[in-house]
């Protein structure tokens, strides 16, 4: 049982740390629930219309949704778009 006690607790400070850094998908739930940000489900739907293909990447960087799709041609565009008011501030196609 004690050798077993070093590997407890780092799994417990793991966890710890773990639970004490809200993830990104939490940040964004709750900024949405707040009225902070706008819902990625309004984001995802005009990204798709601009960009057909399939989504392969979402991202929360401060107040931008970066949104990654992968069109028909093989190519990635990323869309970036105000988390705040769902307009889009650019896109382009990323580097291969």
């Amino acid at each position: 049982m004690m050798r077993h006690v070093p590997m407890m607790v780092c799994l417990a400070a793991l966890a710890g740390a773990a639970l004490a850094e809200p993830s990104e998908q939490d940040r964004a739930r709750a900024a949405v629930l707040r009225g902070q940000f706008v819902p990625l489900e309004g984001i995802l739907a005009d990204a798709q219309r601009r960009q057909p293909g399939q989504v392969v990447e979402v991202e929360l960087e401060g107040d931008e949704y970066e949104v990654e799709i992968l069109r028909a041609d093989g190519r990635v565009v990323e869309l970036e778009y105000d988390a705040r008011t769902g307009t889009l501030r650019g896109q382009e196609l990323e580097d291969d």
